[in-house]
C-alpha cells in the first residue's frame, strides 16, 4: 500500500515542461532508467538497499549515457532540490520511456550538438577488454567503473556491504554494454539492433569448426538476447550472468555450446526460431 501511495503522489507531481529549458547534456556518466521512481530503485523504504529481481538484476536500468549525451526533455517530476526528467535521446533509439536525474546533467535552452562518437583504435579496444575481464555482470550496465554518485545521492547509510556498493554503483556491464563502452557508443546498445549491425558472415549450414575458421577479431556472434565477441582466433569474450560476468572462453567450445540451442543463419530477419548470426563491423 505504501508503494502505491508513493507512486500515486509521484504521478501527481508530473508536469509538462515550460519552454525555458527543453534540452539537457550529460555532464558525467548518467544512469537512464525506464521508471521515474529512482528513490525506490536506489534505497527503497530504508535507504539501504537496491531494488532487484529474483536474479539480482536492476531491470529498470536501460543504459548509462556517456558525458556529452544530448537529451530532449519531455516532462519532469519535481522533488524540490532535484528533478527527474522524462527524456528521449538519439543515442538510445528504442521504444521505451526514459528518465534521468537532473543532478547528472546541464540544462540547455537550445539543442546542443550531438556527442561526437569516435571509434577507438583496435589497440584501445583490446586494452579495455583486458582491463574489464573479471568484472561483474550488470543488466543495463555499460560503465564498468560504476557511478559512486548514486550512493552519495540516494543512500541513507554508510554501512553498506561491498556487494551493496557494487550493485548500487552499477559496476560492470551486460553483454551489449561491454562493446558499447569499449567503442564509446559506436556499436548498438542492445542486441535487437546488433543482429543487423555491420555485414553478415555466411555461416548457415556450417559446423562450429567451419564457422570458427571464418571468424575475425571482434566479429559478433549474436541473437536477440545475447552477444558474444571474437577476441582472437581461439578465444571468445562476453559478459554473461550465468558465467559470472566478463569472461574469456575457448572460441570453438563456445560455438559448440551456442549451437546446442541456436542454429546458424545468414540473415536474422528472414528466419525465425532460435537462431544466431555473425556480424562483422570492424575492418
Amino acid at each position: 500500500m505504501k508503494n502505491l501511495i508513493s507512486l500515486f503522489l509521484m504521478l501527481l507531481s508530473f508536469r509538462i515542461l515550460s519552454q525555458e529549458f527543453m534540452y539537457a547534456v550529460a555532464s558525467e556518466p548518467t544512469p537512464v532508467l525506464n521508471t521515474p521512481n529512482f528513490r525506490d530503485i536506489f534505497g527503497g523504504d530504508d535507504g539501504k538497499s537496491v531494488k532487484t529481481d529474483k536474479e539480482g538484476l536492476i531491470r529498470e536500468l536501460e543504459f548509462i549515457a556517456f558525458p556529452g549525451t544530448v537529451f530532449e526533455l519531455l516532462g519532469e517530476y519535481d522533488y524540490g532540490s532535484y528533478k527527474i526528467f522524462k527524456v528521449i535521446t538519439d543515442e538510445y533509439p528504442y521504444d521505451v520511456d526514459l528518465y534521468i536525474d537532473s543532478r547528472f546533467v546541464e540544462l540547455k535552452k537550445e539543442k546542443p550538438p550531438s556527442r561526437e562518437i569516435r571509434l577507438p583504435s583496435l589497440k584501445n579496444i583490446y586494452e579495455f577488454l583486458d582491463i574489464v575481464t573479471g568484472n561483474p555482470y550488470c543488466w543495463g550496465g555499460n560503465y564498468n567503473k560504476g557511478i559512486s554518485k548514486l550512493i552519495e545521492l540516494y543512500a541513507l547509510s554508510d554501512n553498506l556491504s561491498q556487494y551493496q556498493k557494487q550493485l548500487w554503483r552499477l559496476e560492470g556491464c551486460d553483454c551489449s554494454g561491454l562493446m558499447y563502452e569499449a567503442t564509446n557508443g559506436y556499436t548498438p546498445r542492445n542486441t535487437s539492433k546488433m543482429v543487423y549491425f555491420g555485414e553478415g558472415v555466411d555461416i548457415e549450414g556450417l559446423t562450429a569448426a567451419e564457422i570458427k575458421d571464418r571468424l575475425k577479431p571482434l566479429d559478433m556472434i549474436v541473437w536477440s538476447g545475447h552477444v558474444i565477441y571474437v577476441y582472437d582466433q581461439n578465444t571468445a569474450i562476453q559478459s554473461s550472468l550465468s558465467l559470472g560476468g566478463v569472461v574469456k572462453t575457448d572460441l570453438l567450445e563456445t560455438l559448440k555450446d551456442v549451437m546446442k540451442t541456436y542454429r546458424p543463419v545468414n540473415d536474422y530477419s528472414s528466419s525465425k526460431g532460435k537462431r544466431f548470426v555473425v556480424r562483422r563491423w570492424y575492418k
